[in-house]
């Protein structure tokens, strides 16, 4: 088990009770205020009125931070879990018992596919650029002169001759070869590490040459052959919600060590989308394989 991770949870929790004493002072002091305001002119110039809509404001900010404080704890327990249930190796010169049979649901197990708040998901990618289609374009021109909301062939050459169509980790991708090799590596770290998450991981595709759907002129970065979208035991996830699966947050943290923008902190959030940041583009390119 990750002892890092428990001593997160003991801050998160301390964090909460902290914010829970502050909320209730404020309460308490909103009351008062309230109770006061009716002895004085409560629209005069630095009266009472405007001290209740501050307090009421900085309550309702604290609600807030609290409710998401709350979701990143359950977030945090469910994975704790998931690190508890792994099995350990046996010790030297013991004899393996074998594998105890599943007869019926196993929760930690199955907790991959339950639906979590995305916490801070303006900030899942750190340091990461987004390789914008704009960007791209400048780059590398157009994937196809003509597109329309319908997966079409690739036109551009110089992509073109990069496509690869191979099966990485437990799943089959049509993309160009760096992030073919990329992704690799990425499933190749899930697979020792966590063995369960990674035999549930699945796809909703990955090379798509079309514009974006319902903005015409818009290019899709799946048209360049540098996205993907996973998904776990083929749940898709609700686009824009601002939620996702928690075995998709596990995944982002092995993505991101690699160079993978997550589509979790778009302004509509799109967490089962992961594609090739910025950063990894441009050192492709000056290694040549770009």
């Amino acid at each position: 088990m990750d002892n890092r991770i428990i001593p997160v949870i003991i801050a998160v929790m301390t964090v909460i009770t902290i914010g829970l004493g502050v909320l209730v002072w404020l309460q308490l002091a909103d009351t008062d205020a309230d109770t006061s305001d009716y002895d004085s002119d409560s629209f005069s110039e630095g009266g009472g009125a405007a001290v209740d809509s501050g307090a009421r404001i900085e309550l309702e900010k604290l609600r807030q931070q609290i409710e998401g404080l709350s979701e990143q704890t359950k977030t945090l327990e469910r994975r704790l879990s998931v690190l508890e249930s792994r099995p350990t190796a046996p010790a030297t010169g013991q004899q393996d018992q074998g594998v105890i049979p599943r007869d019926g649901p196993n929760q930690i197990i199955d907790s991959y596919a339950s639906v979590v708040l995305i916490a801070n998901r303006r900030k899942v990618n750190q340091d990461l650029r987004l390789a914008s289609p704009s960007y791209l374009e400048s780059v590398f021109g157009k994937p196809r002169e003509v597109l329309s909301d319908k997966c079409q062939s690739m036109t551009n050459e110089r992509l073109a001759d990069k496509l690869s169509v191979e099966t990485v980790g437990p799943i089959r991708v049509h993309m160009v070869r760096p992030a073919v090799e990329s992704l690799r590596r990425v499933f190749n770290k899930i697979e020792d590490t966590d063995p369960d998450l990674y035999a549930r991981i699945n796809t909703a595709g990955s090379l798509c040459v079309r514009h974006i759907r319902g903005a015409p002129g818009r290019t899709s970065t799946h048209a360049f052959g540098l996205s993907l979208d996973l998904n776990i035991d083929g749940q898709l996830d609700t686009l824009g919600d601002g939620r996702t699966q928690l075995g998709l947050t596990i995944l982002a943290d092995f993505f991101r060590t690699e160079g993978w923008f997550w589509g979790a902190s778009f302004s509509r959030e799109d967490s089962m989308h992961f594609e090739v940041s910025r950063n990894l583009v441009e050192q492709w390119i000056a290694e040549g394989t770009l």
